[in-house]
């Protein structure tokens, strides 16, 4: 089964680099300076932020369907970034050592499963799940902080 994980495309956040902090706060936003790596992961690139550079903070609606499971949560976007992470039948090292939440959809957005694994276990996880015909999409989720961390989607 073949499969691609993306992170966000950057052109929704863009707006945000280099603001005042009284104008990411109109959004719901604030800036920090990381200071621990790895710690904060980008929603982008999906890759860690480097220690030293700046994170913004902010609520984001991954799930915007309107259905049941309609959700937003808190991500952390690396300020400036704006290389789409893709990767194609692998999961990005950022996710590796992180315990994982996954949730798998169908194509009218309603959940058809979820699992929790280690990181180093998702693969085989996304692959079964990709095995029922009815999942669409999977988000993939950092279970302890409840974030939204990437999509996986089926790869023809």
């Amino acid at each position: 089964m073949n499969y691609k994980i993306s992170g966000m495309n950057a052109g929704q956040f863009i707006h945000l680099f280099g603001q005042s902090d009284s104008y990411l706060q109109r959004y719901g936003a604030i800036r920090h300076s990381v200071e621990d790596y790895p710690s904060c992961p980008d929603r982008i690139s999906l890759r860690d932020i480097p220690a030293g550079e700046n994170a913004i903070l902010i609520n984001h609606l991954y799930q915007p369907a309107d259905t049941p499971y309609r959700g937003s949560h808190a991500i952390y976007i690396w300020e400036g970034c704006t290389e789409q992470g893709v990767y194609f039948n692998e999961v990005p090292e950022v996710m590796k050592n992180r315990l994982l939440s996954l949730r798998a959809f169908d194509d009218n957005h309603f959940l058809r499963r979820a699992d929790v694994c280690q990181g180093h276990c998702c693969e085989a996880v996304i692959e079964d799940m990709f095995a029922d015909p009815q999942v669409s999409y999977i988000h993939i989720h950092n279970a302890k902080q409840g974030c939204y961390a990437c999509l996986a989607e089926r790869d023809q």
